[in-house]
């Protein structure tokens, strides 16, 4: 069976230095990978008998089926410098927009308007913020792309004007099979045209998909690109409108019928190439093509926002991923975290996992459990399967309503923080998730590190992946750095493993000393009604404590002027107990009306007799604040 997608990519890390390598081909692809050893058979087994601990060399064996062997070597010498090599050789993830990176609930059918009502009303009623609602195949008539089902969804704008009003989006399934019905435009303009995909005959290439007997459009062919892009224009997509956005699912291809469940390596594509030679890159193809439409149908205003199943090298450019069809159970979950991490170490930042698993019914203890990991992933969603219970959250008991709302309230205020993550990343291709020995490279201890990572430089977090967990071990990196809890502010040294007790409601998240964090902490519905809301900056100070900084990143969070200029990029820096802000670039054009509201500072050893602040060609003025002795926490209004 075709897996989902195709990276043929290796970083290879010591506590020296860090090199990548890209194997750029798109056929079917095999990675050998031995452990070995420098040293002969005998010297090893002295080595094993004397308890010699040498950490054994990775041998690495590539074959594809065909095409030639075009290689990429990174030379770092850092893991950040192979990354930004990486992101400048392939592309780097564009700044997504703000509402893509909220909350997003989808399920394998909500039926028909009314429960795409009830649904959204639920949010409202139980006070939970999402910005996006998903729709699967059937929203469409007869399992045909780009049209409605003229009963159950009868007033589509209408849906999607109820949506938008309270700032939300909607995201509908686009797949790559087309339905041969005679009486479905896009299968007689492909057909007309000679749009698919070729079987060794010449023929049009016919398999088994969702709609039953189906064909492929080839997207190998620019061409069929550009039609496939001028499918999404508001004219041509009925019922659609610029609040909808849109999920290449099934992209690898998926075909029923065929023994690999994809498309045969024997198939024609334009140009004479058979599928064996171009099936790594063939989703990628078509989310190029679903990107494009998106750009041309708002005239290139807004950022598109798009979800693809398969991907390949540079399928990043074009939007997000998700690791597919997972199950509800605590493997799943734990399997998560070095899947996300290794799809953000191949350029794929913007990645994430079903929240609850897609098959099978979670656990009220599961589902709260991935809720709170998903919120610190980059792609926060909850997917399941028709045949599975309904899953919102409150339709779980109380307690475990209330704390899957706190997860998702947590991810709502830190969006600036992952926002200028991601910023960050378009430049440095640094992924906002990232593994813990990226940040500390020269810890050992890090290298196997599968259920811990980091947030950017600033957060470090172990998510409760057990059943009936009371305590987690924790280690905690940096012999000379400090971390904070989030959630009560205790203070832990680096370079120790600690076993700390947990309940339901702990989500253990360490904020590094020496860093300043944005936050947004006032609750709405949607994150495009938080544009103009105040920040609140958390300052965690560094082991002498004395020092931190921090970056905060603002623009329109949904266009693409930030690309000439129009943005705020600002630095806040404290030492030697001032706070300063400096602007690093921008603001060209751009305005904003937030404003600074509240500021928490850890670590300060002593409270201050009283604070004053500052400005350019502005009368100084005296500061409200408390402080925690215990918790050793200024707090200022």
């Amino acid at each position: 069976m075709a897996i989902y997608g195709s990276i043929p990519f290796m970083i290879a890390h010591s506590e020296v230095n860090s090199v990548g390598l890209l194997w750029l081909n798109a056929a079917e692809t095999w990675v050998d990978i031995e452990a070995s050893s420098s040293q002969g058979v005998v010297s090893s087994i002295v080595d094993f008998v004397k308890g010699n601990s040498q950490i054994p060399q990775q041998d690495t064996h590539w074959f594809s089926e065909s095409g030639i062997i075009d290689t990429f070597l990174l030379l770092g010498p850092g893991p950040k410098d192979v990354m930004f090599q990486y992101a400048k050789l392939t592309g780097s993830t564009q700044l997504p927009p703000l509402f893509a990176l909220g909350y997003h609930q989808c399920r394998w059918n909500y039926r028909d308007q009314d429960d795409v009502r009830s649904v959204d009303a639920g949010f409202d009623d139980h006070d939970i913020p999402y910005d996006v609602l998903w729709l699967d195949l059937d929203h469409t008539h007869d399992r045909k792309y780009f049209t409605w089902d003229p009963y159950k969804f009868s007033d589509p704008i209408g849906m999607l004007n109820n949506l938008t009003s309270k700032g939300r989006k909607m995201v509908t399934l686009v797949d790559p099979h087309i339905k041969r019905d005679g009486n479905y435009y896009i299968h007689k303009e492909a057909t007309d045209k000679g749009y698919y995909v070729k079987n060794k005959e010449n023929q049009d290439y016919e398999g088994w998909c969702w709609p039953g007997s189906s064909s492929y459009l080839d997207f190998l062919s620019p061409e069929i690109r550009d039609w496939w892009a001028s499918k999404f224009a508001l004219d041509q997509y009925q019922g659609s409108t610029l609040s909808l956005y849109t999920w290449n699912d099934m992209n690898e291809p998926s075909v029923f019928n065929e023994p690999e469940v994809t498309m045969p390596k024997d198939a024609k594509h334009v140009g004479g190439w058979e599928h064996r030679d171009v099936h790594n890159i063939y989703g990628m193809l078509m989310v190029m093509g679903t990107y494009k439409g998106h750009l041309m149908r708002s005239n290139g205003a807004q950022r598109p926002f798009i979800l693809s199943r398969s991907v390949f090298v540079g399928s990043q450019r074009y939007g997000a991923v998700w690791t597919g069809d997972n199950i509800a159970d605590w493997a799943h979950l734990q399997i998560t975290i070095p899947m996300i991490l290794s799809l953000s170490v191949a350029g794929l930042s913007f990645s994430g996992a079903d929240v609850g698993g897609f098959f099978r019914n979670p656990s009220p203890e599961l589902m709260l459990r991935w809720y709170q990991a998903g919120a610190y992933q980059p792609f926060f969603r909850a997917h399941s399967h028709h045949e599975s219970k309904r899953r919102e959250p409150w339709l779980f008991d109380e307690e475990y309503k209330l704390l899957m709302r706190d997860a998702i309230r947590v991810r709502y205020t830190l969006l600036p923080y992952w926002y200028t993550l991601f910023f960050e990343n378009e430049v440095s291709g640094v992924p906002p998730m990232r593994p813990v020995w990226m940040e500390f490279p020269n810890e050992t201890q890090t290298f196997g590190m599968n259920d811990e990572y980091m947030i950017g430089s600033c957060l470090l977090v172990k998510p409760v992946l057990e059943m009936g967990a009371t305590s987690i071990s924790i280690y905690f990196p940096g012999i000379n750095e400090v971390w904070y809890d989030i959630s009560n502010y205790k203070r832990y040294n680096g370079g120790q493993t600690v076993s700390l007790p947990v309940t339901l409601a702990t989500i253990p998240v360490f904020q590094r000393g020496g860093t300043i964090i944005p936050k947004k902490n006032r609750i709405r519905r949607s994150s495009s009604l938080t544009y103009n809301d105040p920040y609140t900056l958390d300052i965690a100070l560094d082991k002498s404590g004395s020092q931190a900084n921090g970056t905060l990143y603002i623009d329109d969070f949904n266009s693409f002027q930030y690309r000439e200029g129009n943005y705020l990029l600002l630095k806040f820096s404290f030492e030697k107990n001032v706070l300063s802000s400096k602007i690093l670039k921008g603001p060209g054009k751009f305005k904003t009306n937030a404003w600074l509201e509240r500021i928490v500072v850890l670590g300060l050893q002593k409270q201050p007799k009283s604070l004053t602040l500052s400005r350019k060609n502005v009368k100084s003025s005296e500061l409200i604040f408390t402080y925690d002795e215990n918790k050793n926490m200024l707090t200022i209004r």
